[in-house]
């Protein structure tokens, strides 16, 4: 038997969830929480299987929750609203296991419980693309300066588009190289394709 704890503070929506995962015969609902302080408080109390946690909730947040359970070994998952990278980021931080969102079919919720007890972690497929989705650490100026370089532009053709000098376009180029940790502009420009850079 699953043993589950639900944080919500929507009160509807925690019976709902409530109801909906006892029919499930290999889940018990332990215990449910309106806030984030109450889950760890019945966490610790109840030590469940899953904590299925909401993200905004009054004194603390589902982040914070996530954050103070993830060295006793309850597995989390995050069923929220809210699909913002900054959320997952911290989310993925907090060790949990599962980010789901609200909207979501309903078997898909008891599905994924049964994926994260089998050890496989279970994200809305929006945020996937956080995941690989990295900060591009180039300046404009530099992006520029790499995409007349894809085009096949040489250092003194460059210079002139610019209207800056070619030790100007070559200082561009070491600092593109240095901040890709790449050694030459064709692997500079393989790895800013790859990763989306290019508009």
């Amino acid at each position: 038997m699953i043993r589950i704890v639900i944080a919500e503070d929507q009160r509807m929506l925690l019976g709902a969830l409530g109801s909906l995962l006892s029919l499930e015969d290999d889940m018990e609902v332990v215990g449910k929480a309106s806030n984030g302080e109450e889950a760890v408080e019945l966490v610790k109390k109840l030590q469940p299987d899953i904590c299925i946690m909401d993200i905004e909730m009054p004194g603390k947040t589902g982040l914070e929750a996530a954050e103070e359970l993830k060295p006793l070994g309850c597995k989390v998952i995050i069923l929220t609203t809210f699909a913002r990278s900054g959320y997952f980021q911290r989310a993925l931080k907090a060790g949990v296991k599962g980010y789901l969102l609200k909207d979501s079919p309903s078997e898909e919720l008891a599905s994924s419980i049964r994926s994260v007890m089998a050890g496989r972690r279970m994200f809305a497929p929006e945020l996937m693309d956080d995941i690989y989705s990295e900060e591009n650490p180039l300046t404009e100026r530099e992006m520029e300066v790499l995409g007349l370089v894809a085009d096949g532009k040489n250092t003194k053709d460059i210079a002139s588009e610019l209207t800056i000098t070619t030790g100007t376009v070559r200082n561009y180029i070491s600092t593109i190289l240095d901040k890709l940790e790449v050694t030459n502009r064709i692997e500079a420009i393989r790895q800013s394709k790859e990763k989306g850079w290019f508009k």
